[in-house]
């Protein structure tokens, strides 16, 4: 206790931003939007790069945590701990030039939506928590959304990235290049056929998306702040597309709906996304008795024939073929509403830990059987939905009240995606969830390279330390009930 009140009083003396230990700030700080409770010891907002960088330096001093925080809308608690959180809400600048922005880490991305929509311009990356969560937290779960099958997660839609790392220094990737190099060097050493084939991966640290020097800010997205603090980045944007149609396919089985994915992928589509019947109940309109899921499929680009071609292709019947914009944004409304209708369906706690995996698409159908095994051997339920074109299928696991059975669940499900050639995360992060199954899934090649990295990048380990290099379980230690 005598070493915070020492931080405090030294951080209170040293930095222009706030230094705040109230118990009820504490609590505030002590949740995000998953499962997950840390009550954290001081919470500092600073107001620039220089309280960034004194904080880092004085938490290393003294040996306390440092946990980058945006919008606290992670599923997994990437955002928990219990040292220093550092909200990095008054980063929240922003310069556009041509297709390019550049934007602080605490930017809202629905802001940003609507001063882009302005100049008829998009950022790609659109979770479905979009209009709450911060680009800095977006960058460190390396976040994607509907449209990441066109146009690529974060990690693919970023030009520089501009941290403190460990030691209090700041960095710009890819603009340093003697940091750059010992990056590339780790990429040497890389054992490549332990990375999951998938087109969307958040765990982990991602060397392997890094080809040359130009690449390397890329490690920082899905780094989840144990690399460095984000404090601003360079984004691609583009042009709102002129040609969207939306097509509504209902299924008589989740399975046929899951074969259907890897066809569908052939016409080229910018979406395709899944929904159950748990989702379906709370569209406002009259489905088939028989029908038991849903495929949003939409294309914003022209394509010939492409009604007739996907009627060809389809085991399900296409319920609605939209081209207004106003009726595209209404429904695609209902499916970005998935994860509050899957809390408002059920009156038992839903716990996000199995939610995010990710498998190639030919093995979509196996991600559902296993689903079902799970259900039926644990005695759950789950709601289903996601991005089926990426092989990303987000599990809203209804508790039966056993906790010890979690990790039971986790440790067969995990096992059977990695067998799958999938990722334990496509898009949400390790976090609390999940960062003790990085190792199985990377291999003990990989994860000792990650861990060089972590070192290289802060020797004192002090940033969001437990997140992706992990020395004990947490899947269960830290859940609220």
């Amino acid at each position: 206790m005598r070493k915070i009140l020492e931080t405090k009083k030294l951080l209170q003396s040293i930095i222009s931003g706030d230094v705040l230990s109230d118990k009820e700030i504490l609590n505030y700080y002590s949740v995000d939007a998953s499962s997950y409770q840390i009550i954290p010891k001081l919470i500092v907002i600073p107001k620039n790069k220089k309280d960034v960088i004194n904080v880092v330096k004085i938490a290393k001093k003294y040996k306390i945590s440092v946990t980058a925080r945006g919008a606290g809308t992670s599923l997994v608690g990437n955002s928990l701990n219990n040292g220093i959180i550092l909200d990095l809400k008054k980063f929240d600048f922003i310069k556009i030039k041509n297709n390019h922005l550049k934007v602080g880490a605490g930017f809202i991305k629905g802001k940003l939506d609507e001063i882009l929509q302005k100049s008829g311009m998009f950022f790609p990356p659109n979770p479905s928590i979009g209009p709450y969560c911060s680009i800095g937290g977006m960058i460190g779960t390396n976040a994607s959304g509907s449209r990441s099958l066109k146009y690529g997660s974060m990690i693919d839609n970023i030009e520089k990235i501009t941290f403190v790392d460990g030691n209090g220094k700041k960095i710009m990737l890819p603009k340093n290049k003697k940091i750059g190099a010992k990056i590339l060097k780790f990429t040497k050493k890389l054992e490549h056929e332990k990375f999951p084939k998938v087109t969307k991966n958040s765990s982990g640290y991602r060397l392997d998306s890094i080809k040359s020097i130009q690449d390397t800010h890329k490690v920082i997205a899905g780094s989840e702040g144990t690399l460095g603090i984000i404090l601003s980045a360079e984004l691609k944007i583009k042009s709102i597309p002129k040609n969207r149609v939306l097509f509504v396919i209902s299924y008589n089985s989740e399975n046929d709906a899951a074969h259907d994915c890897a066809s569908i992928l052939t016409t080229l589509p910018a979406a395709v996304e899944f929904m159950d019947k748990t989702i379906m109940k709370n569209i406002s309109h009259k489905f088939h008795r028989d029908s038991t899921c849903l495929l949003f499929v939409e294309y914003d680009s022209k394509q010939r024939n492409i009604q007739k071609r996907l009627k060809t292709i389809t085991r399900g019947n296409i319920v609605k073929t939209l081209k207004k914009d106003s009726e595209i944004q209404r429904w695609w409304k209902f499916r970005d509403s998935s994860l509050y209708y899957s809390s408002k369906s059920i009156k038992d706690k839903t716990l996000h830990v199995i939610e995010d995996a990710t498998v190639p698409v030919a093995y979509l159908p196996e991600l559902f059987s296993l689903i079902n095994k799970i259900n039926q051997k644990y005695h759950t339920k789950s709601i289903t939905y996601g991005h089926a074109g990426n092989g990303n299928i987000h599990v809203r696991l209804i508790s039966n009240g056993k906790i010890q059975s979690i990790k039971k669940i986790a440790d067969e499900y995990f096992d059977n995606v990695i067998k799958l050639g999938g990722t334990i995360t496509g898009e949400h992060g390790d976090g609390l969830a999940r960062s003790e199954y990085v190792r199985k899934q990377y291999g003990s090649v990989n994860y000792d390279i990650f861990k060089e990295l972590k070192n290289q990048f802060d020797p004192g380990h002090i940033l969001n330390p437990g997140k992706i290099i992990s020395h004990k379980s947490s899947i269960i230690s830290h859940l609220k009930f």
